[in-house]
């Protein structure tokens, strides 16, 4: 039985947050994307998603391996994937294919190494924009290559690598599903010091980051994903042995219309605290019609002094996190806002907590709200 060991949620070609290869997409390159495993196993498969295609898209070949330094990898442990018993796939537009198993004894916290060949024009490719680890490409085809040299460009998001599985047979994974905050911005990068990361440490089960940067619970984003209640089916509920999810969403709806300084922001409708929690109740009821034991809510984090803060900002982000405490809606509530509050101010995070912006926790704000979250499971 397969476990859902590390995801990341596809996004549509875009210029996102910082620089990146999605528009441009891939043709006569390889590609080589670091990740960190949450369920280990002796066999292992990856999930590549084409969900923003318009047409075929060739995979030509890919390999497994156990990462080392930079796009080096473990000598003796690369593994070549196959597809249906075939080294090439061709995924369908806006499609998904999931290899063959490779034999690979990997452990949990263990760093695997995916690399695909593109040896055709891709075309914009789907990706996901922040991943806070660096991926490599080289010319022509580095299936093979172990010391990592001829990987000559870097960049910081993931490329149709969704999902990676392995035989650990596990169904107690934790999903967290949510926005930049769950995807780990203001951690350090290339460290894994995301939230999920250290849950994944503290509980030791599988945990699931289906975070996306700027992502919206009840609008789409032409930067920042599909609105959470379209894509929870998705990054959540198809991944295998997934029964608990934790849900941090809302803070993206409420702040954007407070501020004019990100055009990638716009449209940004005003909504209400009323709109937000029935956004809520909606992925309560997906999430149990589709089985999963707990559904846990999360309290937005205090952001006051962010350019997401405002006098709407504080009265709809008050409302939507006295519903989430008191309603009984949740299975069991993770008050990060009480947990990650300066003392002096309520609404702000406490500075030894706060990345500099006033919106996102450093890597020891992450580790509480893994602490948090571990405390009501």
């Amino acid at each position: 039985m397969f476990t859902a060991a590390w995801t990341a949620s596809p996004q549509q070609p875009s210029e996102g947050f910082t620089p990146n290869w999605s528009r441009e997409g891939f043709w006569r390159q390889s590609l080589r994307q670091v990740v960190r495993l949450t369920a280990g196993g002796g066999r292992v498969r990856v999930r590549l998603s084409h969900a923003y295609g318009t047409s075929p898209l060739r995979i030509a070949g890919a390999t497994v391996a156990r990462a080392a330094a930079g796009a080096a990898v473990e000598p003796g442990s690369l593994r070549r994937l196959t597809f249906g018993g075939a080294d090439a796939v061709r995924i369908p537009a806006r499609g998904q294919v999931v290899s063959d198993p490779a034999e690979l004894p990997l452990a949990a916290g263990e760093a695997l190494t995916v690399t695909l060949h593109f040896d055709a024009a891709t075309g914009p490719a789907t990706y996901h924009a922040q991943a806070f680890t660096r991926s490599h490409r080289g010319p022509g085809d580095l299936l093979t290559e172990t010391d990592g040299n001829a990987f000559s460009e870097v960049t910081e998001s993931w490329y149709v690598l969704s999902a990676v599985e392995t035989d650990a047979g596990r169904t107690d994974g934790i999903a967290l599903f949510g926005d930049s905050i769950t995807d780990g911005f203001g951690s350090t990068p290339g460290a894994d010091r995301r939230w999920s990361d250290a849950l994944a440490t503290r509980t030791g089960r599988p945990v699931l980051n289906a975070g996306i940067g700027g992502n919206l619970l009840l609008n789409d984003s032409a930067w920042y994903g599909e609105k959470a209640l379209h894509r929870l089916s998705r990054d959540v509920l198809d991944h295998p042995g997934v029964d608990t999810l934790v849900v941090l969403l809302g803070l993206n709806d409420i702040g954007f219309s407070e501020t004019d300084e990100q055009p990638t922001y716009k449209p940004a409708p005003v909504v209400t605290a009323a709109e937000l929690i029935e956004g809520h109740r909606e992925l309560t009821r997906q999430a149990r019609e589709a089985g999963l034991r707990r559904v846990i809510g999360a309290t937005l984090l205090p952001f006051a002094g962010s350019d997401h803060w405002g006098e709407r900002a504080a009265k709809t982000s008050h409302a939507l996190n006295e519903w989430i405490r008191t309603s009984g809606e949740y299975d069991a509530v993770a008050d990060l806002h009480r947990v990650l509050a300066d003392p002096r101010d309520g609404d702000r995070l406490r500075p030894a907590y706060d990345s500099g912006d006033h919106l996102h926790p450093d890597d020891a704000g992450y580790a509480v709200m893994a602490e948090a979250v571990a405390d009501v499971l």
